[in-house]
């Protein structure tokens, strides 16, 4: 069925309220590649035993932990094929840090819908409180439909963030693991994309594709810990843009600019020709 536009703009989602514990967030950071350089103090931050740091990027997985049924693309006014669906972007904004253990409840909207001619950009923004009335992180993302356009909505922007005339302050290389989509899943992500090679195939795909939140973590993390000195709590948002696909194995090259009081970039696949995978990346520092 054709996008709703009446019904689908501005809805309320169903509040939520969830909770997670220190084990959740070192299963988080871990399905970021976390702990590789297992003797390093700085690295292990992530993962101490009931007091990890928490970077900010968990704030897309806490709603969701645990959850063992692929997502549903079914809003009101919005029914998709999930196998039409990519992650359109993704963006954090913390409004203090995000504690090792707690409990927090969830409510969101439709924000904005987008008609791009023969696909569709739906825009969802979530406000979390924790357990004691105040404000944790507020999240937007939005979701890019093939062939779910054409419904007689406005084309909404399209200008990208220009990166700075100079060489980059920073450039990083992080590999990723075989097996690290099959890790990340485990924090709620059970989209087949990610782990069923025919269904991989049937979206389009030669083969199973790291989850975009997951690359958008392990940049994240990247980065904090290359030009942050490590410290999640230097992190007061982080965005990007979903450019490409990064299968499970290959290596991001991060390409990261100082501006002002945040740090943008843009990663790529190092292994294929510097492939895009995240454009109009920022870091906002605290």
């Amino acid at each position: 069925m054709p996008i709703d536009l009446q019904t689908a703009l501005g809805a309320e989602l169903p509040a939520r309220e969830f909770s997670w514990t220190s084990t959740d967030v070192q299963l988080y950071h871990l399905g970021l590649g976390a702990g590789a350089r297992y003797t390093e103090p700085a690295e292990l931050r992530y993962l101490t035993d009931g007091t990890p740091q928490v970077l900010p990027t968990f704030a897309t997985v806490a709603p969701t932990l645990g959850e063992t049924d692929p997502p549903r693309v079914s809003f009101p006014g919005i029914e998709i094929d999930l196998a039409k669906v990519v992650h359109g972007h993704q963006e954090i904004e913390v409004h203090r840090p995000i504690p090792a253990t707690g409990k927090a409840t969830s409510t969101g909207r439709i924000s904005e819908i987008w008609d791009k001619g023969a696909n569709a950009v739906i825009v969802q923004e979530h406000t979390v409180t924790g357990s004691d009335g105040a404000p944790l992180w507020t999240a937007r993302s939005s979701i890019f439909a093939r062939g779910e356009g054409g419904f007689g909505g406005e084309r909404g922007p399209g200008a990208k963030t220009a990166l700075p005339e100079r060489a980059p302050d920073a450039e990083l290389l992080t590999p990723t693991l075989p097996q690290q989509a099959l890790l990340y899943r485990l924090c709620g992500d059970r989209n087949p994309l990610h782990s069923d090679p025919e269904f991989a195939k049937g979206a389009g795909f030669p083969a199973p594709i790291l989850h975009g939140l997951c690359t958008y973590g392990t940049v994240c993390k990247a980065i904090t810990d290359a030009l942050l000195d490590s410290d999640a709590a230097r992190v007061a948002g982080f965005r990007a843009k979903f450019a490409g696909v990064l299968y499970p194995g290959e290596t991001l090259r991060v390409k990261v600019w100082r501006e002002d009081d945040q740090l943008i970039g843009v990663v790529t696949v190092a292994e294929r020709d510097d492939a895009p995978v995240l454009s109009d990346v920022a870091l906002r520092i605290a």
